[in-house]
């Protein structure tokens, strides 16, 4: 598709959006009418939203338009799974200057599309708005199939604490990136596409998960939020914690101790739990550490003391930390 957006028009945009979509048998009623109707055989819908900004979350020169499509996908589904449930349904808000080639909203759409598709959801609809600065609003719907959520506030002392998924690559990966380099390539597009277990949120909650949350402000900063809701303490040990031969050869590269990465760098989406002492866990759950009372120390410990170098993302810093 050549030409602009604003050659295109709203609508004429609109249809060469949709029309790149497929669809899910929970999607009743998709894309082209007032709203979409999405099956909910549940009873509750778990919802989530979340905005990437031009120039704040991604960078055109670093990422394509499919990879801000994966991303944005990624991150707001893996929100769903890891409430424990299983993500259904996707919608699109889009904000792009009038002289946007076409075909950048186009592959963002396939993006968008492709990473619905691993999870088993769909786009089912959304708007577009004419601005000076790319904006991409995502709110994704999931369903709980009779379960009940998995919140961050049921950690209780004695919990063992697991992750699943990659914990540091995407840091790894913007480093690499912030210095003009392009690989090694695994950790540059663990950056510009994250892979999170979408199925290990569902499975969590069949295990018995006491508290879940997704890795994207950092570990440190996600268990800190499961801590203050739970009203405990977390201690992790950073020996538990696996750590590439490649990414230990990046950070002695680049100056940084890899293990920053891991405990602090976020946007993997990797899935961090708390389960029972006695639960039984498959290998693809790593335990790194355990719940414990609160106490005068920070709410989350890594081998028993304060993580003392700055870290996590905070979207009102003028800098990730």
């Amino acid at each position: 598709m050549k030409g602009t957006v604003g050659e295109l028009g709203e609508f004429g945009l609109i249809r060469e959006l949709t029309s790149r979509l497929t669809t899910t048998p929970a999607v009743r009623v998709g894309p082209g009418d007032d709203a979409a109707v999405v099956a909910a055989p549940d009873r509750r819908v778990v919802a989530s939203t979340d905005i990437l900004l031009e120039g704040r979350h991604f960078r055109r020169d670093w990422s394509t338009a499919y990879d801000v499509g994966r991303k944005a996908a990624a991150q707001n589904l893996a929100d769903i799974a890891a409430m424990g449930a299983v993500p259904t349904a996707l919608l699109l808000g889009l904000v792009v200057p009038a002289e946007l080639p076409v075909t950048w909203p186009s592959e963002l759409m396939d993006g968008l599309r492709d990473e619905c598709q691993v999870a088993g959801a769909s786009v089912v609809g959304g708007d577009v708005v004419r601005g000076d600065t790319i904006m991409v609003s995502i709110t994704a719907l999931g369903d709980l199939r009779n379960q009940e959520p998995v919140t961050r506030a049921g950690a209780q002392p004695g919990d063992l604490v697991a992750v699943t998924g990659w914990l540091g690559w995407s840091a790894a990966g913007y480093a690499i990136l912030s210095r003009g380099f392009r690989s090694p390539r695994a950790f540059v597009e663990a950056h510009r596409r994250p892979e999170p277990p979408y199925h290990a949120g569902p499975a969590a909650a069949a295990l018995g998960a006491t508290a879940m949350c997704d890795v994207s402000d950092g570990l440190i900063a996600d268990l800190g939020h499961i801590a203050e809701a739970s009203k405990v303490r977390i201690d992790v040990r950073s020996g538990a914690i696996d750590i590439p031969t490649q990414m230990n050869d990046i950070g002695q590269a680049v100056g940084v101790d890899p293990l920053q990465w891991v405990l602090t760098g976020g946007e993997d989406h990797a899935i961090v739990a708390t389960f029972p002492p006695d639960a039984k866990l498959p290998a693809r759950w790593k335990v790194i550490g355990e719940v414990l009372n609160p106490s005068a120390l920070p709410q989350v410990t890594v081998d028993g003391a304060p993580w003392t170098s700055k870290g996590g993302w905070d979207h009102f810093a003028d800098i990730e930390s």
